[in-house]
C-alpha cells in the first residue's frame, strides 16, 4: 500500500460540525417543525438537542473514535392534540437524514394493530407490523393499552415480549416511540420495566395556552384560504377559554373540529342568504355568528362531540 493510500485511509483530524449540520438537511426539518407547530418550545428544544447528539456521534464515528449506535427509542407523553404524531414524523426524517435509520418512514399503530383476539393471532400481527416498520420509526399510540393485567385471557403481554426483543436486538434498524397520557404511561413503565430500560428519551408535550390555540386556529384557517373577521376572532378567543375547561378537550384537535363546524355554518349562512353573486372574500370569511351559536356558549350544557 502506498503512503498516499495510507493517508487517504486515515480518519480526518477535524470535523466541521456546522457544515455537517447544514449538509444533513436537519435544519430544514427543524424549521418545518417550527412552521407546523405553534409553541411546544421545550419539545422543540429537546428535538434539537437529540439532533445535536446524533451529529456529534456521527462525527465521532467519522474520526475513528469509539462509537456505539445510541439508543433512540423514545416516550412521548401528553394530552391529545399536542403534536406528538407530527413530531414523531419529523423525528423519523431527522434520523433518516443523519443515517440512523434506512428509510425514514413512520408506521403509526395502536393496540388493535398488534394484539390478536385468540391464541396464535398476536405474534403474526405484531411481527407483520414490525416488518413494515423496519428501517423507520414505529409509533405506538396509547401504548399502555397493550398491558391489561386484569384480563387473564388478554394477549397484550405476548406483543410486549416481542416488541422488547426487537427493540433490543434491532435497535440499529428500528426506533420505537411509545405515546400516551403521562400518568398512564408512568404506570405502564412501572408494570413493564423492560420498556423503561430501553427508552432513552422521555419527552413531555405540554398543553397549549389560550393565545397559542388562537394562533393555531388562525394558522389552520389560513392554510385553507379562510380567515376570521375581527369580531369572529374575539368570539373564537372566548370559545377557546370556555372550551378548554369542558370535558374531552383535545388541544389542537378540538380546535380543528370547531373550525370544521364553523366552516359548515358559514357555508349554510352564505347559501341561505345570498341573492346574487358572491365574492372570494365572502367565501373566505368566518364571521362571529358562525362560531357564537356553538353549544360551548350555552351555560350549563357540557360540551360533547356533537354540538360544540
Amino acid at each position: 500500500m502506498t503512503q498516499a493510500a495510507e493517508k487517504h485511509d486515515d480518519p480526518p483530524q477535524t470535523v466541521d460540525l456546522a457544515e455537517e449540520y447544514r449538509a444533513s438537511g436537519v435544519a430544514e426539518v427543524l424549521d418545518e417543525l417550527d412552521r407546523e407547530l405553534v409553541g411546544l418550545k421545550p419539545v422543540k428544544q429537546r428535538i434539537r438537542e437529540i439532533a445535536a447528539l446524533l451529529i456529534v456521534e456521527r462525527a465521532r464515528q467519522t474520526m475513528g473514535l469509539t462509537h456505539e449506535t445510541p439508543t433512540l427509542h423514545m416516550s412521548f407523553t401528553g394530552n391529545p392534540g399536542t403534536g406528538k404524531t407530527t413530531v414523531a414524523m419529523r423525528m423519523a426524517n431527522i434520523l433518516h437524514r443523519l443515517g440512523y435509520i434506512r428509510k425514514g418512514h413512520l408506521v403509526s399503530v395502536t393496540r388493535d394493530d398488534l394484539v390478536g383476539q385468540y391464541i396464535g393471532h398476536t405474534a403474526p400481527k405484531t411481527k407483520e407490523v414490525l416488518k413494515k416498520a423496519m428501517g423507520g420509526v414505529l409509533f405506538i399510540d396509547e401504548a399502555y393499552y397493550l398491558y391489561r393485567p386484569d384480563n387473564e385471557r388478554d394477549y397484550g403481554q405476548e406483543a410486549i415480549e416481542i416488541l422488547l426483543q426487537v427493540m433490543e436486538n434491532n435497535r440499529e434498524d428500528l426506533v420505537v416511540i411509545l405515546a400516551g397520557y403521562a400518568d398512564r404511561m408512568d404506570k405502564f413503565f412501572e408494570s413493564n420495566p423492560g420498556f423503561r430500560s430501553r427508552i432513552a428519551h422521555h419527552i413531555d408535550f405540554p398543553d397549549y395556552g389560550d393565545d397559542e390555540l388562537l394562533n393555531i386556529a388562525e394558522t389552520m384557517l389560513e392554510a385553507q384560504n379562510y380567515h376570521l373577521d375581527p369580531q369572529a376572532r374575539d368570539v373564537m378567543a372566548n370559545y377557546i377559554e370556555l372550551r378548554r375547561v369542558q370535558p374531552h378537550f383535545a388541544n389542537a384537535r378540538s380546535i380543528r373540529n370547531a373550525l370544521d363546524r364553523a366552516r359548515l355554518r358559514q357555508a349554510n349562512r352564505i347559501f341561505s342568504t345570498s341573492k346574487g353573486p358572491v365574492t372570494a372574500e365572502d367565501l373566505s370569511t368566518i364571521r362571529a355568528e358562525d362560531i357564537s351559536v356553538s353549544r360551548v356558549f350555552t351555560m350549563g350544557v357540557p360540551d360533547s362531540s356533537k354540538g360544540c
